[in-house]
């Protein structure tokens, strides 16, 4: 249990670091900001495959079985395409006025790619805790420092962009909060999730894993693809990769 509340920190912090940096980062150009969102696509996918997606099927050893893990990836997908679809632009968060909003144009851009990192904020947090469920494991403590890593950068994402656009520090640092604290809501229901059945710990994984995979591919990729500086993020998700392929060794 020790685990599972350090990780609950340690990912719940990560995030609160990230998000304070960002009351006083401004002006951050577009090739840093394309390289660090590679640089946390690269460390989310070879956790998603190494840490979660490789130890559900290393679970699930037999025919009869290895269609669990199979079926969580899919559900991984579905689950966040779903909730793309069904999640509100909730633009009443920002406490701008209607004029306002009309006004900036960049702000539906601005809370759109903030919601797409509240949609995974959940099950991101599940797949730092799911690997708990069961005995434990080095793979679960490797998922949990990727998650972490990638969340100091990601905090920064939330709110600098939402100060930029007129959002008050106030009103950004609640944002922040909740998203944050969606994460930590994450790894508790993951672990005791995982804990259930050591049949279900499978699926778990898997679906942490292809939830993961989804974010890096429709939201993380693309968003560090769209302003001319492909290179630099591909070499920074290379670079991301290693380094898990790295820690995976420790």
């Amino acid at each position: 249990m020790n685990e599972i509340v350090l990780t609950a920190i340690g990912v719940g912090g990560s995030t609160a670091i990230g998000s304070v940096a960002g009351f006083f980062v401004k002006g951050v150009s577009h090739r840093v900001n394309d390289t660090v969102i590679g640089l946390c696509a690269g460390i989310m996918l070879a956790a998603s495959v190494l840490g979660l997606i490789v130890p559900a099927f290393e679970l699930a050893p037999s025919w009869e079985t290895v269609w669990l893990p199979c079926v969580g990836v899919v559900m991984g997908v579905l689950l966040l395409n779903a909730l793309d679809y069904v999640m509100p632009h909730l633009h009443s968060l920002t406490g701008l006025e209607q004029e306002q909003h009309r006004n900036n144009l960049s702000l539906n851009r601005v809370l759109l790619f903030v919601m797409a990192i509240a949609l995974h904020k959940f099950p991101e947090g599940m797949a730092a805790g799911v690997g708990f469920g069961g005995e434990g494991s080095s793979d679960a403590v490797s998922v949990a420092i990727a998650i972490s890593l990638q969340n100091v950068p990601e905090g920064m994402v939330i709110v600098s962009p939402l100060l930029m656009a007129g959002v008050s520090h106030w009103r950004t640092m609640m944002i922040a909060l909740a998203i944050g604290l969606l994460e930590v809501a994450g790894v508790f229901t993951g672990y005791y999730l995982g804990g259930l059945s050591v049949a279900v710990l499978p699926l778990m994984l898997a679906l942490s894993g292809g939830a993961m995979l989804y974010v890096v591919s429709d939201e993380m990729i693309p968003e560090s693809h769209a302003h001319g500086y492909q290179k630099s993020a591909t070499y920074a998700l290379l670079a991301g990769f290693v380094l898990m392929l790295l820690l995976e060794r420790i």
